[in-house]
């Protein structure tokens, strides 16, 4: 994708387009002849095609105007220094600069011109979501069913974002790997749905994964009757009981009565007014079971339970096109609540949708920042960070227990991983709640840790070793500038290592598309894997020395090239995120590499230097991360003005992550209605 400060080019390269700017000859006199002086020899001749792409496919401009996600790929590894590959003579700048201006304004004319646009799918709630809703539409009071997903269960109830501050002493504990974790008040008897996996670089709520099979069809049907005939399904445990399950006192009105309940329960649940016919239907099917012999509360359970269970509660999706403008604010309203809170639109966001003023950016912007400053806040923490930073890998991360044997503790073995998690997990909630600079996430003076993270740190700690059922975390102080961040985090560097030693490669990966949105091609099927070599002088080797085989192959020289860096930057990190000096061989660790192709390092601390450089990439990146979120949608070339906009509104906040919330509900592909999707 293009550079934040692309979109003054792009929005002026439209404003030229439409004016005659000779994008044909601009391609015929320029681009053209580039790509058969540098690009063709390795993109086309000879049937030699790197990276999927065979330029003979644009021989002419008609055929480039076609794909604007290629284009936006090859503006990306030209500006970002990728190609040509080293080992080809260099672009002299001046050609680099004309070619640049050339392909951008041929992209913006492709965007502009383009009948197609980045449409968000018809997608249904994922489990994580549908509890959210459940809960918030019932007004529970316990949880609807147990959810491993939500990593962090805040025990000291810290999590008050009104206040602006995370308390410096905190009590939390790990719902998947903890003792205990998941047992918390909620509904008995009922069961959640399997897990949604997030897409491999994305997220769980991506429209295109959410498919509804008739065997998951049958799951919510009986989810939904599980839940209003749970044995603890009652006043106490119910919000909306008096107003929705409670007899009439007015025997005479009863069926006006129903139609008065359902018609508010059935606008939250379908996030949109009623019409006449869907609550006639409701209702009618209400009152023919109290007709029938059915209590008041069974007849509205029955009708509640098939209400959870309807498509139209299910599924998140835009009206067709002829009642676009009508539910438009409803829309948004969802749109906005599903983002920020997982769930439902709340009652004031319902009210000002019904207004028809929710899209107007000054109320827009104030009701993101009422919901940024409610507790259901801790959903998007719950969510969005623990999927970005992939750390659903932590808990699968074994280590090798006779290599590392205090990794382990208590009966059956409980992990260090535990408390590992919560340190990236807490540093993002500062981060949102204190409205500090997302930079924080790569080099940050301070963290959460507990005693038994500190000691993992550093060995001279003492104090009381909690968990595994809880565990208390404080605020500290980092002064050693190895630490701070994700990055070097002990969760990352475990869940990208093996169970004996580091993957620098898997390493590099990670940060190549997690903190740059650049995720590598998986590498070819017929790649050998790094075998264990017992002999002596694999012994003596350094893991870098080992690696060269690697690097020699030509069909995994491009990757290594890019990958290593980022990778062996990080090698003074064992497999269990400790720090060293040498292997276990007495060999000094090799750490040192260049960034980019631009910025040297000799070691980690040098290595976040380089990063900080370049944090505006790194901005954009967070940003991609956060929109396709936001959007439940890959994001293509035709989201990348927007992704400009966003980023260059970050920078001049100083970095803030709220800003950048802020920014991205009001772009136009947040903004955007799904035009005409009719299934």
């Amino acid at each position: 994708m293009m550079n934040s400060f692309l979109v003054f080019a792009l929005l002026a390269a439209l404003a030229g387009s439409s004016l005659g700017v000779d994008t044909k000859g601009l391609f015929d006199n320029g681009i053209k002849p580039f790509f058969q002086q540098n690009c063709i020899k390795c993109h086309g001749e000879g049937e030699k095609i790197k990276g999927k792409l065979d330029l003979r496919t644009y021989s002419d401009h008609a055929e480039l105007l076609k794909d604007a996600d290629r284009i936006e790929d090859i503006i990306s590894v030209i500006e970002e220094g990728e190609m040509p590959p080293e080992e080809e003579p260099k672009i002299d700048e001046k050609t680099r600069v004309d070619i640049l201006d050339g392909l951008k304004k041929t992209l913006a004319e492709a965007i502009k011109s383009s009948q197609s646009s980045s449409q968000t799918p018809i997608r249904r709630m994922n489990r994580f979501q549908y509890a959210n809703a459940v809960k918030d539409l019932l007004k529970l009071k316990v949880e609807v069913y147990p959810l491993p997903e939500r990593m962090m269960r805040d025990r000291s109830n810290y999590f008050k974002p009104q206040t602006g501050k995370i308390p410096s002493k905190i009590t939390v504990s790990s719902r998947p790997l903890g003792k205990s974790g998941l047992i918390e008040p909620r509904l008995s008897g009922v069961a959640p749905f399997p897990q949604d996996l997030r897409a491999e670089h994305g997220f769980d709520n991506r429209g295109d994964h959410l498919s509804l099979s008739p065997l998951l069809m049958e799951s919510f049907l009986n989810l939904s009757r599980s839940i209003v005939l749970s044995d603890n399904f009652n006043r106490k445990t119910c919000g909306v009981w008096p107003s929705l399950f409670e007899e009439p006192k007015e025997k005479d009105r009863t069926n006006e009565i129903i139609d008065e309940r359902l018609n508010h329960f059935l606008t939250r649940a379908f996030r949109r007014p009623v019409d006449p016919a869907t609550l006639n239907r409701y209702s009618s099917h209400t009152a023919d079971l109290i007709k029938s012999g059915s209590t008041f509360l069974d007849a509205m359970k029955e009708t509640v339970s098939a209400i959870l269970a309807s498509p139209r509660f299910l599924y998140l999706y835009d009206s067709e096109s002829k009642k676009a403008n009508k539910f438009k604010d409803y829309e948004l309203a969802t749109r906005l609540s599903f983002f920020l809170w997982g769930s439902i639109p709340d009652d004031i966001l319902i009210e000002r949708a019904a207004s028809g003023d929710l899209s107007n950016p000054g109320v827009l912007r104030a009701q993101v920042e009422r919901m940024l400053l409610d507790g259901k806040l801790k959903r998007l923490c719950d969510s969005f960070p623990s999927q970005w930073l992939q750390l659903d890998r932590i808990i699968s991360s074994v280590p090798d227990p006779k290599k590392y044997p205090d990794f382990y503790y208590a009966p059956p073995n409980y992990r260090t991983t535990m408390d590992m998690m919560m340190e990236p997990l807490l540093l993002f909630e500062t981060i949102l709640v204190e409205d500090r600079p997302i930079t924080d996430l790569i080099d940050s003076d301070y963290s959460y840790r507990s005693k038994r993270l500190s000691k993992w740190y550093d060995s001279e700690v003492e104090g009381r070793l909690g968990g595994p059922v809880t565990m208390a975390f404080e605020r500290v102080s980092i002064n050693d500038r190895k630490e701070g961040g994700v990055i070097t985090s002990a969760a990352v560097m475990t869940m990208t290592s093996g169970p004996e030693e580091t993957k620098p490669i898997t390493r590099g990966a990670w940060i190549s598309g997690v903190i740059f949105n650049d995720p590598p091609e998986p590498p070819p099927a017929d790649v050998p894997t790094l075998e264990n070599d017992d002999s002596e002088l694999a012994k003596q080797m350094t893991l870098r020395e080992r690696f060269s085989s690697h690097r020699d192959n030509p069909d995994c020289a491009g990757c290594h090239k890019k990958l290593d860096p980022l990778g062996f930057a990080l090698e003074n990190f064992d497999a269990v995120g400790r720090w060293r000096d040498q292997y276990q061989n007495g060999r000094e660790v090799d750490s040192s590499g260049i960034l980019f192709r631009k910025h040297k390092f000799n070691n980690v601390v040098e290595f976040k230097d380089a990063i900080m450089s370049e944090k505006d990439r790194f901005t954009k990146a967070l940003v991609s991360h956060l929109l396709s979120f936001s959007l439940g949608r890959k994001l293509s070339a035709f989201d990348s003005p927007a992704v400009d906009l966003v980023a260059k509104k970050v920078k001049e906040s100083d970095y803030s992550l709220r800003v950048m919330i802020h920014e991205i509900v009001q772009s136009d592909p947040f903004l955007s209605h799904n035009k005409g999707d009719k299934n």
